[in-house]
């Protein structure tokens, strides 16, 4: 099983998909509980919302379970929300507090680490290599971190997430521009809510490679599944919700492919 799918594109943007994957290998699903092995927190159809609505964007795509490891955390397993409920690089528990494996099962240092090995890193090699790529083109990039979040968990953040939650580690992550551009987009999307830098200011992915002086730009999206999927069991994609805030996430999206060729042209001159 491959780790990670990669479709390379032609625009300065590229897409992240860091938790979409359902792929857990027998021996880790044979250690999961019945709540590890519900599979709960997915960023269920991330891929699918996003598809085609920015042709020619490159997709970094994870195609395993967070549940094996988390692509969105830093290897070393410090966290980067000290003192806030969180979940660690291999989670023990699932976003309301429940563990996940079996009694004695959970993952120890040298599984982690052989985790960390068979998926993480290959994930982010693929990642960089496509950064990499890009910036060598246009002179820049901008990676675009898709995910989604039921809009009320309460072991994670109190009452109800906004609908669009975007992240820029306080606008380190990213120009300023970029930034702005993102949030005015969303606050203009009529029927939604959105945040700056609110509950989610982005993870690992990106304040790891969000280095605008470099010419790196890193944003994370972080939707409200409520809006395009039913949050309870079996996670239904809703084609009317998704229907409706998919002109908006295109939106965004288009605004960031032009910002960033603009940006590239300053460049150039």
């Amino acid at each position: 099983m491959n780790p990670v799918e990669t479709i390379p594109g032609e625009s300065p943007v590229i897409l992240a998909m860091p938790h979409t994957g359902l792929y857990v290998p027998d021996e880790v699903k044979a250690s999961l509980n019945d709540t590890g092995q519900a599979l709960a927190d997915t960023d269920w159809y991330v891929d699918r919302l996003y598809q085609d609505l920015l042709p020619g964007a490159t997709i970094v795509r994870a195609t395993f379970h967070r549940y094996v490891i988390d692509a969105n955390r830093d290897p070393t397993g410090v966290s980067l929300y000290p003192g806030q409920n969180t979940t660690k690089l291999c989670p023990t528990i699932d976003f309301l507090n429940v563990p996940i494996y079996r009694d004695k099962c959970e993952p120890d240092d040298e599984e982690i680490e052989r985790r960390r090995a068979a998926f993480h890193a290959p994930y982010h090699e693929a990642l960089k290599t496509e950064i990499e790529r890009v910036r060598a083109t246009y002179g820049l990039a901008v990676l675009y971190d898709c995910h989604s979040i039921r809009s009320e968990v309460p072991f994670l953040f109190e009452g109800k997430l906004p609908d669009f939650n975007i992240g820029t580690n306080h606008g380190v992550t990213c120009d300023r521009k970029i930034e702005q551009e993102v949030f005015e987009t969303c606050t203009a999307a009529e029927g939604y809510s959105s945040v700056l830098n609110g509950r989610f200011k982005g993870g690992w992915t990106t304040r790891h490679y969000g280095q605008p002086s470099r010419g790196i730009h890193a944003i994370q999206m972080e939707l409200a599944q409520s809006t395009y999927m039913s949050e309870t069991v079996p996670w239904e994609y809703l084609p009317a919700l998704a229907t409706r805030v998919r002109p908006h996430l295109k939106a965004v999206l288009d605004g960031i492919q032009d910002m960033a060729r603009n940006l590239a042209s300053e460049l150039r001159d």
